[in-house]
């Protein structure tokens, strides 16, 4: 099993974005995933900062993947999309079926987590469309996943998120603008003051969900750090990383070493925890709450 780069879900200053991605380049992962997948008005880096950056990241060895958006407007986002599609470079993430359209039988692609890609006939029909790799929606369990990859077209790969604020849904209103009393239109993208998101409490002061611009996560960050063992077992080709805004590097070496040792451990399982943003959960890997987490390690 090898470890993925998730793209970056929030909002970053450009310069920390290619800062993050100078460091990523000596990280212990196979493939990374570039580009905005939430938020149109984030671009502070055009298509072609992108590709500048996936030349650097392939350069170093690494398997590049340009995503796109999940939840698609306007016409100019559509032309964007259209664009990263028709790179000719690098494989190209799906996140909606227009971005499929836009790629199938022409290139490979990854058909991303934002696809309602819930069965056989589904992954199938993606398959045939050309998608090399599916990534597993994240409320989905092992068990569901256990009968789906035995069925799963042939040689497809599956990638599975395996930490991270879970992204849970898209809505056409922006949180964080309503949340500072702006309309959507003039955000003034105060999306740059909330760098892995804004909590959202319930009543009784426990956070509940996060706001991301117009994308709802968890409050909890996913992890299946312990759950390792299963992962490779049931055969998950890929374990998917989810950017924050710090300690990245310590984290995906703790996955790294405990991929490599194949062994988890209590010691390891603490130091991602004092490096996550808010507490560890890995629920729906479980059949339980997302919120939930299943199971301590010895």
């Amino acid at each position: 099993m090898k470890l993925s780069l998730g793209p970056i879900l929030y909002l970053w200053p450009r310069e920390q974005v290619f800062d993050f991605y100078r460091e990523a380049a000596d990280w212990p992962v196979d493939t990374v995933y570039l580009g905005e997948v939430v938020c149109s008005k984030r671009n502070a880096l055009k298509l072609d900062d992108w590709l500048q950056i996936a030349d650097e990241l392939a350069a170093a060895g690494k398997e590049v993947v340009l995503s796109t958006l999940a939840l698609l407007e306007a016409e100019s986002e559509l032309k964007r999309m259209r664009r990263i599609a028709e790179n000719g470079r690098f494989m190209v993430e799906a996140n909606d079926m227009a971005a499929v359209n836009a790629v199938a039988g022409k290139v490979p692609f990854v058909a991303g987590p934002h696809l309602n890609a819930y069965n056989h006939d589904t992954l199938e029909l993606l398959h045939e469309l050309g998608a090399k790799r599916w990534v597993m929606p994240v409320e989905l369990s092992a068990e569901t996943l256990q009968r789906i990859m035995a069925g799963l077209p042939s040689g497809m790969e599956t990638e599975v998120f395996g930490f991270g604020r879970l992204p849970l849904a898209f809505s056409a209103r922006c949180f964080v603008a309503r949340a500072e009393g702006l309309p959507k239109d003039d955000c003034q993208l105060r999306c740059i003051d909330y760098s892995d998101g804004l909590l959202l409490e319930s009543q009784d002061e426990k956070g509940f969900l996060s706001m991301n611009g117009i994308q709802t996560q968890s409050a909890t960050t996913c992890s299946l750090l312990d759950d390792l063992p299963q992962l490779r077992e049931m055969g998950v080709d890929l374990l998917r990383l989810s950017p924050q805004s710090h300690g990245m590097a310590q984290i995906v070496s703790l996955f790294a070493e405990a991929l490599a040792q194949g062994s988890v451990s209590s010691e390891r399982s603490e130091a991602l925890e004092k490096l996550a943003i808010g507490e560890l959960s890995n629920g729906f890997w479980h059949g339980q709450p997302g919120m939930s987490r299943v199971g301590d390690v010895d």
